[in-house]
């Protein structure tokens, strides 16, 4: 006995009961508390040396899908602010944003739509370079990596 759910949504989320009658033991029942959720996050720390390129992965995990299916974006971020660096749409080219100074013609999307950065600077360590894969209006997988990076 399975339920099967098409289309999973948020809304789906509760308790499910499955409940049927035996004979000659009467009424029998299980209940399960089904928790949908609406982002998945991983995050990382990766170190790199100063002048040297930066390659971060979308998500690290992710070996049998294919991303170029699904639409995504790569953000930075800093003190709670997030900027927009480049998005991409399934089978179309990447769109660089307008990014600011820090960024300009540093940022590249890379093979699997990694982020590669060079050549990496001071002013990166600490940011948090963060990859959104929308999988479904409801479901968008978020890999962020924290960079650190150090002199020679």
């Amino acid at each position: 006995w399975a339920l099967h759910l098409k289309n999973v949504t948020v809304s789906l989320s509760g308790q499910y009961e499955c409940s049927f009658a035996t004979y000659p033991h009467g009424t029998k029942a299980t209940k399960i508390q089904l928790i949908v959720k609406a982002e998945e996050e991983q995050h990382y720390v990766k170190e790199v040396w100063l002048n040297q390129t930066l390659e971060i992965p979308c998500l690290e995990d992710t070996t049998s899908e294919n991303l170029s299916n699904y639409p995504l974006k790569w953000l930075v971020g800093e003190n709670g602010r997030k900027e927009e660096l480049v998005t991409k749409e399934p089978f179309c080219p990447a769109v660089y944003r307008n990014v600011s100074a820090p960024y300009r013609q540093r940022v590249h999307l890379g093979l699997n739509n990694a982020l590669k950065i060079f050549p990496t600077k001071i002013t990166d360590h600490g940011r948090v370079f963060s990859c959104h894969v929308v999988y479904h209006p409801e479901r968008v997988r978020k890999s962020s990596t924290t960079v650190e990076v150090f002199g020679k």
